[in-house]
């Protein structure tokens, strides 16, 4: 009996069961380069466009994150939503500090230096101020030893400090948000008249 299994007939029958399996192509791959270089590019297409999307937000890295936070700084659509975000989670006098340093910053004359340095302080650094920004004591107690004599830079700690509170909580939250979402998708849709 053990002589019949390997017989001719038997081998044909096993010849024919094979020919009906698919097996993969490896051959393929490696003859056929273009295509190959054809499908990573493919799989590297998708992976940025996934990589774009805001639900993956959380694994990018700061500096890109940083340089997204301020082109929308810039564009005026955008900043306009922001604030409007802002101003429905109660902290928009984050974005009025950091624009109003921006403002600061461009001052040229010492005497309009001066009376800004102490309009910013009275609205967003001062225990009583209105707008009152969420900066460590320390950072305050500088910038109130600044005010004796103003530059440009005595609020660039504060600012920084109140860019990275924005950077971390608050954007990653606008980009998930439905405004800033309708926004992209509008800039994205090109109307012909």
């Amino acid at each position: 009996m053990p002589k019949h299994l390997f017989s001719r007939i038997r081998f044909n029958e096993f010849k024919d069961l094979m020919q009906n399996v698919k097996r993969p192509r490896r051959i393929d791959i490696v003859l056929n380069r273009k295509r190959y270089k054809k499908d990573v590019q493919c799989l590297v297409v998708q992976r940025n466009y996934h990589d774009t999307s805001p639900s993956n937000v959380s694994w990018r890295t700061e500096h890109q994150l940083h340089s997204t936070l301020e082109k929308m700084l810039q564009d005026k659509k955008y900043l306009a939503a922001f604030r409007a975000f802002l101003q429905s989670e109660f902290s928009e006098e984050n974005i009025e500090f950091w624009l109003a340093c921006e403002d600061f910053r461009s001052t040229t004359s010492l005497d309009d230096l001066r009376w800004k340095a102490e309009k910013i302080y009275k609205e967003f650094i001062e225990p009583t101020a209105c707008r009152e920004i969420n900066v460590d004591f320390h950072i305050k107690e500088k910038i109130k030893k600044f005010l004796e004599e103003p530059s440009l830079s005595c609020f660039d700690e504060a600012q920084r400090h109140v860019y990275l509170l924005m950077e971390r909580d608050s954007w990653p939250r606008f980009l998930h948000s439905d405004a800033y979402l309708s926004l992209k998708h509008k800039s994205r849709t090109l109307w012909y008249i």
